[in-house]
């Protein structure tokens, strides 16, 4: 039978929705292989790896192992503590993605909508070869748009979400949209600005109303107060053998407690580890937490499943994408232990966290160094997440 393309990403992709794990019920634990996680991340501080960790295993009725390692500032040789705050860059496209979904579930947007239907400057954005672009907010959550990006000192000057579009409608695409996957932070910006239109709000109070003030991530923000700033774990990076104190890149020379700077929906969040746990627990939970809908079963399985078809993606072999999360297809290497269907996130800095609703378990882990070789396929994150599932029952 012939089926063109267009037919075949639809079977595809109804496969795929039919195939979505159902959530599980909570594992049991065996203490004395919990135990081991601390031990495991010491192995890294020892090696120059990181300079501490806080590591969190969560199931949908909460934390089961939440603990400190190291030191936050070596420095000073202060200790790490278990409410330090992290810089979890794109750790916050998830929320921007559970975001998406939302709406989409109110009626507000549909993620198969042009993005032009929103922000009319995007029906000028060519491709290479001269084509109307046409991009959609699918193409945006995939990372499929090839859409251009704003340069660093474009998004310092910036002050709101709407300051970034115009850099971004100024170029062709990169590469005719659809064809292929290339990380793009300038579509999920662009997915922040979308957010703001159709809610009325802007981004950091939607996430405030909507997501961080009813989960309780009461240390989860755009704009980390002076009493948060100094729970702040520093940034290392690896100097051959030796860790080196470094900064954020993203906010050098910033205040971070300014409210007039721009607050980016690809990584502009910090928080800890027992709060991004809180938003864990609510998907493994299926959407819903303490007695709090926000994404019903439908709109669950939209934000999980793959919707990059067979493109190749990044950061690391045999995983999809879905709504601007990674989902993992094919279990391998650093994703060995998890389950397919399982997604989450990573940060630039080494920072993770893994869904896993096959087992009824997320994998929180909270670093902060520079340089990793690929902070997705680190040594360190697949120690924490394989001593972690050894420890289920």
């Amino acid at each position: 039978m012939n089926r063109s393309p267009a037919r075949l990403s639809a079977l595809s992709l109804t496969l795929l929705f039919l195939a979505t794990p159902a959530f599980a019920a909570s594992p049991q634990f065996d203490n004395d292989k919990l135990a081991r996680i601390p031990e495991v991340m010491k192995s890294f501080i020892a090696q120059n790896e990181i300079a501490g960790a806080v590591t969190l295993v969560v199931t949908k009725d909460g934390p089961v192992n939440l603990v400190a390692v190291g030191e936050s500032d070596r420095a000073a040789h202060t200790p790490m503590k278990t409410d330090d705050l992290f810089w979890i860059a794109s750790m916050t496209k998830p929320l921007t993605g559970v975001s998406i979904v939302m709406l989409q579930q109110e009626g507000k947007l549909n993620i198969e909508d042009p993005v032009a239907k929103y922000i009319p400057e995007f029906a000028n954005v060519k491709t290479p070869s001269g084509k109307t672009a046409n991009l959609t907010l699918r193409q945006l959550l995939t990372h499929s748009s090839g859409l251009a990006e704003a340069t660093g000192d474009q998004q310092k000057a910036a002050k709101t979400l709407a300051d970034l579009i115009p850099y971004f409608v100024a170029k062709p695409t990169t590469f005719e949209p659809g064809s292929k996957w290339s990380y793009c932070q300038s579509g999920i910006n662009t997915l922040g600005r979308i957010i703001e239109i159709t809610s009325g709000q802007s981004l950091p109070e939607f996430f405030e109303k909507r997501l961080i003030a009813p989960l309780g991530m009461k240390d989860t923000t755009f704009y980390p107060t002076a009493d948060q700033q100094a729970r702040i774990a520093h940034t290392y990076r690896k100097n051959k053998d030796a860790l080196e104190e470094a900064s954020v890149f993203l906010f050098a020379g910033l205040d971070l407690a300014d409210t007039h700077r721009v607050p980016l929906a690809n990584g502009g969040l910090y928080s800890t580890a027992a709060d991004y746990g809180r938003f864990c627990q609510m998907l493994l939970n299926g959407g819903s937490l303490d007695g709090h809908t926000y994404l019903n079963p439908d709109s669950m399985k939209l934000l999980s499943t793959i919707l990059s078809g067979d493109l190749k993606t990044g950061f690391t072999p045999g995983n999809g994408w879905g709504c601007a999360v990674c989902v993992v297809r094919e279990p391998q290497n650093v994703t060995g232990m998890l389950s397919p269907g399982t997604f989450g996130h990573g940060g630039a800095y080494g920072t993770q966290a893994w869904i896993d609703p096959v087992k009824g378990v997320a994998y929180v882990l909270m670093v902060q160094r520079q340089n990793f070789p690929n902070s997705d396929a680190s040594d360190v994150r697949k120690g924490f997440q394989q001593a972690a599932a050894d420890a289920i029952k």
